[in-house]
């Protein structure tokens, strides 16, 4: 589990073939305590270190490969690293699972004063789940979003966000992993399990929840 708040970005320093995935080194800009077998989230898909050292290597399955960028990941790109929550740390984002719900891609990017505002394209499969002031992950960071309508979704960037993370290196075209939240999923499964109770659906549709 995780926060989507980076702890730092890495530079990837190689790439190999291993098996039908990939092993992808990656150099972090600064120290960072790992073991083999820890659980890491790079770009928001969460990986298991299998070598230490300067660089951390991580093996890629091709199921991982096939649900998020990692596979255009080129020497040199830079990557969003976070470690695993600790179970005494604060929640200083939202619950994220590093596990990849789709890709995105970016279409508009807009700087206004101090913020940078981007616009992610989106599946509706990742949009059903999407609403305005939740969260996100994009590309492992936590985001909050400001807009939304049937094609895509809007985020605003601050200062800080655009230095500590690799977001602000990314473009328009460029694909980001995209994470929805969590608890979204479980109510869905909740309420379409029951909803042939009559009183809850009333409940719900009282309280807003439905329509």
């Amino acid at each position: 589990m995780f926060t989507g708040l980076i702890e730092n970005i890495g530079t990837v320093s190689s790439i190999k073939r291993a098996g039908g995935g990939l092993k992808i080194s990656i150099c972090p800009e600064s120290a960072i305590e790992l073991q083999i077998g820890d659980s890491v989230s790079i770009n928001g898909a969460c990986l298991t270190v299998v070598e230490t050292g300067r660089d951390i290597a991580f093996e890629v399955s091709p199921e991982t490969l096939r649900n998020t960028n990692l596979g255009e990941l080129k020497v040199n790109d830079k990557v969003n690293i976070e470690r695993a929550l600790r179970l005494s740390d604060r929640l200083g984002g939202h619950l994220v699972t590093g596990h990849i719900d789709g890709i995105g891609v970016i279409i508009d990017k807009r700087q206004e004063g101090d913020y940078t505002f981007y616009t992610f394209e989106a599946h509706p499969k990742i949009l059903k789940y999407t609403v305005e002031k939740g969260s996100i992950a994009v590309d492992g960071i936590s985001l909050t979003v400001i807009g939304l309508d049937m094609k895509s979704f809007t985020v605003a960037i601050i200062p800080h966000t655009l230095t500590a993370t690799n977001i602000g290196s990314k473009g328009i075209g460029d694909k980001v992993n995209l994470e929805v939240d969590i608890i979204g999923k479980y109510v869905e499964k909740f309420v379409s399990k029951q909803n042939n109770d009559p009183s809850l659906m009333e409940l719900l549709k009282e309280k807003g929840f439905t329509t």
